[in-house]
């Protein structure tokens, strides 16, 4: 049985060092935020602040005294990054058995919790061998370390190594209609095919990152878009995505409170069809083809 996510994740990259810099009383008192606006799952990687945030929300969540029934935690490895606290050469990915293993117990201690709802492969790489990974897998299944398990950033070719030797429940893909490739490439239609539940990171794109004619397009449509739902220009952005039927799970990656306040509110209506084919449009800058 599949761990009951949250129908927005919150993404914990930007909370520590990469980003905010929360201390952790401010990130105890976002958990809380996120779970009084119908935010009770969290996404992280070892990497994340150079191996130094899934330690911080550690410490939050175990001051917030909130219990651990009542949150998801997902958490990645395999990158090795160059940092002062790892002594790597070069930046590298590493699947072997005994990194997977150790990677996991690390996160576990860190994030202070036995278990996690859920471990991804973090970005593929050319040297895994898939039989070692599922040894790796499959024990920390077997100790309870881990409910389910999945990829990030894999192809369907690259699924497909994995999925031979293991069932994967989850890939979590770039998405976004800025980035709506994965729609039209196969990869979603892989996904839906063969029961692996998307989850997209940077869901909102470069719609506020960045001006360029596509974007501009694009706000354009949702600003006649606003009043129809009731609605602002975040919510229509994950609820594009959550449109889609292979059933995306969006991944947002913000600490600010307004906007973690109004994320639950995209599960709340479902965007007529022609209003999605519009933004589309209005995102290839053509008509549908």
């Amino acid at each position: 049985m599949l761990p009951n996510f949250s129908p927005v994740i919150a993404g914990t990259m930007l909370w520590g060092e990469w980003g905010r810099k929360l201390d952790t009383y401010s990130i105890s008192d976002l958990i809380h935020h996120c779970l009084l606006h119908g935010i009770t799952t969290f996404d992280h990687a070892d990497i994340y602040g150079g191996y130094t945030t899934e330690a911080d929300f550690g410490a939050a969540f175990i001051q917030s005294g909130i219990k651990r029934a009542d949150i998801q935690l997902i958490t990645k490895c395999g990158i090795k990054l160059i940092t002062p606290n790892r002594d790597n050469r070069v930046a590298h990915y590493d699947y072997t058995k005994d990194h997977i293993i150790k990677s996991c117990e690390r996160s576990l201690a860190n994030l202070k919790t036995e278990y996690l709802d859920l471990f991804l492969l973090h970005r593929p790489s050319p040297l895994m061998d898939a039989a070692e990974i599922v040894e790796a897998i499959t024990l920390l299944k077997d100790q309870g370390k881990i409910l389910s398990f999945g990829l990030s950033n894999f192809t369907p070719s690259q699924s497909d190594l994995i999925r031979q030797h293991t069932p994967v429940s989850y890939n979590q893909i770039e998405f976004s209609l800025t980035h709506h490739m994965p729609m039209t490439d196969g990869s979603l239609d892989y996904m839906k095919l063969h029961g692996i539940r998307p989850m997209a990171w940077a869901p909102l794109g470069v719609v506020f990152k960045e001006s360029t004619p596509q974007t501009g397009r694009i706000k354009k449509v949702l600003q006649s878009f606003n009043k129809k739902y009731g609605s602002d220009d975040d919510t229509l952005l994950l609820n594009w995505i959550m449109r889609h039927p292979s059933k995306i799970i969006p991944v947002a990656g913000t600490a600010d409170k307004n906007r973690i306040s109004r994320l639950k509110l995209a599960d709340t209506f479902v965007m007529d069809q022609e209003d999605w084919f519009e933004l589309w449009e209005a995102s290839m800058g053509q008509k549908v083809p």
